[in-house]
């Protein structure tokens, strides 16, 4: 019983370390990420969808997507925005629709696609897939928080997303407009979902 105790703690204690690990490359992959180059022109910014809303207001996460996409936008950089988002679990709404008024609220008067069925990060990527393709898109910014762009890239590579389209990927700042520590947090639970995914078969 006792080293069935032993084995448990160091097993408890790998799988510790092996996230930290993990976490550490992800944070290191952000920075990179919010410090590239100026980006390429493309012909659409693909945003990937969050909670919508947090206290009864527009979910500073979300925003912050939406705003690097209409930035991109701004800049020349794409002719239109793809908005990838279903419905918010927590509260009822979509996703998309939300991001849609804050873009148009942002100032942005281009096309707008909206993709409102998926659930999670690789469904934003498989459902807008098709709406890209209809749109004459070959070349895609997808744009998400930092810390999220690690996984974005490998879900992109395994589905095959990143062959059908030329992509770039452009990161939103992680904190949400919030304390320094919800950046952390941001980072230290990104490493979850990549397990998640992983034993899923998806990455």
């Amino acid at each position: 019983m006792h080293k069935l105790g032993r084995a448990l703690g160091w097993l408890v204690l790998g799988l510790a370390l092996f996230l930290a690990a993990l976490a550490l490359y992800v944070w290191q992959h952000a920075q990179e990420r919010l410090s590239q180059p100026q980006l390429q022109p493309a012909d659409a910014a693909l945003v990937l969808g969050n909670r919508a809303y947090l206290e009864g207001r527009p979910n500073p996460c979300l925003t912050n997507r939406v705003d690097r996409g209409v930035q991109l936008w701004r800049d020349g950089r794409v002719r239109l925005i793809t908005l990838s988002g279903g419905v918010d679990r927590e509260d009822g709404r979509v996703e998309a629709e939300v991001m849609a008024v804050h873009a148009r609220a942002d100032g942005y008067s281009g096309v707008l696609l909206k993709e409102s069925l998926s659930s999670s990060t690789r469904e934003n990527l498989a459902m807008s897939w098709p709406l890209l393709e209809a749109a004459g898109v070959r070349r895609v910014i997808v744009v998400s928080d930092a810390y999220h762009l690690w996984r974005v890239e490998r879900l992109a590579k395994a589905s095959g997303f990143d062959g059908a389209f030329e992509v770039q990927y452009a990161a939103a700042p992680a904190d949400c407009g919030r304390p320094g520590w919800q950046a952390m947090r941001s980072a230290l639970r990104e490493p979850l979902a990549i397990v998640n995914n992983a034993l899923n078969g998806y990455l």
